[in-house]
């Protein structure tokens, strides 16, 4: 019997010996992923209206608009406005739409002070612009117009 009981306790820590040997082996996953520092508005168009220019006057005209903009929590947005469709090599000009004219203007893009947050807090975009007298008291009469790309990076 006691050859029974040392053969069953050698067949036991055989088997305990065999299990420890077969233990599971470990492994680190790291998980990750990046986020896009990322800048939009929340509409493809915005309109200046400088109004009816009054030659008899000739006083400068103020105008302003606004747009909305979102940018990723952290990025710092940089805005710029283009020279327009009817840039002359040194300043933006609407033109008359049935004709030659154009009447020069400036464009001052404000941003609010508001930090980034994500797409859930829009932000404002104050566009101001100018013409000034002088340069509208010889124009023809009629509608005159521009087209600006604004553009806002990361």
């Amino acid at each position: 019997m006691k050859k029974s009981i040392l053969l069953f306790v050698t067949g036991l820590m055989v088997l305990l010996l065999s299990t420890a040997a077969m233990a599971a082996g470990t492994n680190t996953l790291t998980v990750q992923a990046s986020v896009t520092g990322t800048c939009k508005f929340s509409t493809a168009t915005s309109t200046l209206d400088f109004g009816a220019l009054d030659p008899s006057v000739g006083t400068n005209v103020n105008g302003s608009t606004s747009t909305q903009f979102w940018c990723t929590k952290g990025t710092t947005q940089t805005l710029a406005a283009g020279n327009g469709a009817n840039w002359d090599g040194a300043k933006r000009n609407m033109k008359l739409t049935t004709g030659t004219d154009v009447i020069p203007y400036t464009l001052t893009l404000t941003p609010d002070g508001n930090p980034n947050v994500g797409p859930g807090s829009l932000r404002t975009l104050t566009i101001a612009g100018q013409v000034l007298g002088t340069d509208y008291t010889g124009k023809t009469t009629g509608s005159y117009a521009d087209s600006v790309t604004l553009t806002i990076t990361p």
